[in-house]
């Protein structure tokens, strides 16, 4: 079936000008012509509705085009691309303002977040798009800065933080792709036993990625407390009793990692 742009946009459920901008980005084949007609096919609605798919479960557009280049003719994503969606932004997207309502913070604190590269913001018809996570985040951000930290040196320390974060996840996929992901070679096996490998990759994440989370929780909490317990160590006698009600404050089991 042939559609013209404007009925490919109303079958999609898009306006005519997403289309044309997932066209420029390249996740979009070019339609055919027949004079000065554009035609587009079936094909096209299943890509559009894809994507569509796959930027409301949170994906960048970049994202989008890694998979689609590599998945062209699977009718579902890979299980590890499901398994990803599990765990990742939820059933909504906000925009910069309702991200801020939702979080009870000052939009100017989600600018700043932004613009120091904390706030992980996916792109959805060239509007930046926040997730529930993000919400959470910026809920988290607001206590901190209630009980007296400056806004821009908390910046600088999350930036720092976030830096050093996205490295050592680099490392950490690597890892992954190598003992797990790649652990098994496809080639020459059955399209049965691939798909049954695929599965098992994708829970072999599921179940990895909540201790990885609990591991590195845990790691930081514990480092923090020693860390602060050190310096605590060093002062005065008002820093002495200060330890005192930290070292009874740690042991009463009341400081919790709280992790989804």
């Amino acid at each position: 079936m042939d559609y013209r742009v404007e009925e490919l946009a109303s079958a999609a459920n898009v306006r005519v000008d997403t289309v044309r901008f997932y066209q420029t980005r390249g996740l979009l084949p070019k339609p055919r012509r027949e004079g000065r007609i554009a035609l587009y096919s079936s094909s096209h609605l299943e890509r559009l509705r894809r994507i569509r798919s796959l930027s409301d479960q949170g994906f960048s557009l970049a994202q989008i085009g890694r998979f689609l280049q590599g998945h062209d003719t699977a009718e579902n994503p890979e299980p590890l691309l499901e398994a990803l969606v599990e765990k990742d932004v939820g059933e909504r997207t906000y925009s910069q303002a309702e991200l801020a309502q939702e979080a009870g913070v000052p939009e100017a604190l989600v600018n700043a977040a932004v613009a120091a590269g904390l706030g992980q913001a996916i792109e959805l018809e060239g509007e930046s798009r926040f997730t529930g996570a993000d919400i959470e985040m910026a809920k988290a951000a607001l206590a901190i800065l209630g009980t007296g930290f400056p806004l821009d040196a908390l910046l600088a320390l999350a930036t720092r933080h976030a830096e050093n974060v996205n490295l050592v996840a680099d490392e950490a996929i690597h890892l992954f792709d190598d003992y797990v992901r790649n652990a098994n070679d496809s080639v020459g096996r059955s399209e049965a036993n691939v798909l049954l490998d695929q599965e098992s990759v994708a829970q072999s994440f599921r179940d990895l990625l909540p201790q990885v989370t609990r591991l590195v929780a845990l790691h930081f909490q514990r480092t923090l407390v020693g860390r602060a317990i050190e310096r605590l160590a060093e002062s005065e006698e008002d820093g002495r009793n200060d330890l005192k009600r930290a070292l009874a404050e740690t042991g009463s089991g009341h400081l919790q990692v709280e992790w989804r």
